[in-house]
């Protein structure tokens, strides 16, 4: 037996979990898994929303024809978004409905000839148009750049359910529990922020852009294309995505630094200890070496202090730091508080690099750098208690 659920009466989800992929994009970590999330909705017309990815085709149609029977045709895919996770299985599809009509607007098409060379067969719809399924309608919703250019979300206005693409996902596997009423949200809040962080925030303002288009819109379900379906309370998900869109972030402070031989991670602990004697209780402290940039990138996005450290290398900073920082200006993070640190032995370059990074952002330098020559000694301490002071200072202005 095929493996589906009910959102409504009419409307099941039929997506699947991948727990054997290491890398999402293969760049960015899935120890959780992740879920591809497709539905179908079962009128008088048969519509599907987004697929899955090409390896679960097979089980994918499998469960198609679980609902429908195998005499049924599927009238209309609907394709909110063409990366390959969700556009996969667009071909099987094709291939065992001939004349299935595939929804999308016009951006939508050029990438579907990219990747598939599927010509015919489009339906092509602009904002605001609708189809009647029956009993269903769906209204289109153009959200262009969350986050590719050809995204859009579709309203099912009878049973006010929004599709929304890869926006008010997460990763993290279905594990049992589909709906948002029947998962432990502690684990998928810390996912989600990875997966917003790490795919999304750079269109932080296309999301924005995003809500503004969804005021006035009714909605009782967020089913989205990654993660769990928002059933209870959808004001919970699309609420954090308004707060990370906005880069809206909490109380506390994440240390992230480069160390060779251990003189640049003294000085991390050593920072970290003084804020901590001074109120702040969430603190991280990673190494950059050790720690995936996609989990930095998600406590850069959480914490509202960042204290960056670097060891000189090559009269730069150490790489694991440079590519961080790379990454931080390429996807815009902003509204933080930043601190910076370090040593050399021979010459400097770490913390140099690391100034010129602050100064191609925004963020709000709290103290000079600190940087020591070897072993930091009790003046550099001293400089270091003033970063510390600083910092705090300003986290505990936070309301």
């Amino acid at each position: 037996m095929h493996h589906t659920v009910q959102l409504t009466e009419s409307v099941h989800w039929i997506g699947v979990n991948d727990r054997k992929t290491r890398l999402f994009e293969n760049l960015w970590p899935l120890e959780n898994g992740i879920a591809y999330n497709s539905y179908l909705i079962d009128d008088d017309k048969v519509a599907l929303i987004d697929t899955v990815e090409h390896s679960s085709a097979e089980e994918y149609i499998d469960k198609i024809q679980s609902i429908i029977g195998s005499e049924r045709k599927v009238d209309y895919l609907v394709v909110n978004h063409m990366e390959p996770d969700h556009s996969g299985a667009i071909r099987a599809l094709v291939n065992q409905y001939p004349e299935i009509r595939i929804v999308g607007n016009q951006k939508t098409f050029k990438i579907l000839s990219a990747y598939y060379g599927l010509e015919s067969n489009h339906y092509g719809v602009k904002k605001e148009e609708e189809i009647d399924l029956g009993h269903h309608t769906l209204k289109f919703i153009m959200t262009p750049w969350v986050h590719w250019p050809e995204t859009m979300m579709t309203y099912e206005k009878t049973q006010k359910i929004l599709f929304s693409g890869d926006a008010f996902g997460s990763f993290g596997s279905l594990d049992g529990g589909i709906f948002d009423d029947e998962i432990n949200f502690d684990f998928y809040r810390e996912e989600m922020r990875r997966y917003f962080s790490n795919i999304v925030g750079k269109y932080s303002n296309m999301v924005q852009k995003a809500f503004k288009k969804l005021e006035g819109i009714d909605i009782n379900i967020v089913a989205a294309t990654h993660g769990p379906v928002w059933r209870h309370d959808p004001n919970r998900v699309l609420s954090l995505y308004d707060q990370w869109s906005r880069f809206e972030s909490e109380k506390g402070v994440v240390l992230i630094f480069g160390s060779m031989y251990g003189n640049t991670e003294k000085m991390a602990d050593y920072i970290a200890r003084r804020i901590a004697e001074k109120g702040i209780k969430n603190i991280r402290v990673r190494d950059a070496s050790k720690t995936h940039l996609s989990h930095l990138i998600n406590e850069v996005w959480r914490y509202r202090g960042v204290v960056l450290g670097s060891s000189a290398y090559n009269t730069q900073m150490v790489p694991t730091m440079e590519h961080l920082t790379n990454t931080l200006e390429h996807i815009g993070a902003k509204n933080h508080y930043l601190g910076i640190f370090g040593s050399f032995s021979w010459n400097g370059g770490g913390v140099k690099k690391l100034t010129e990074f602050a100064e191609k952002t925004d963020w709000e330098m709290v103290a000079e750098p600190v940087e020591a020559q070897g072993v930091a000694d009790q003046q550099t301490f001293e400089q270091c208690d003033q970063l510390a002071q600083a910092m705090a200072d300003k986290l505990n202005q936070m309301e």
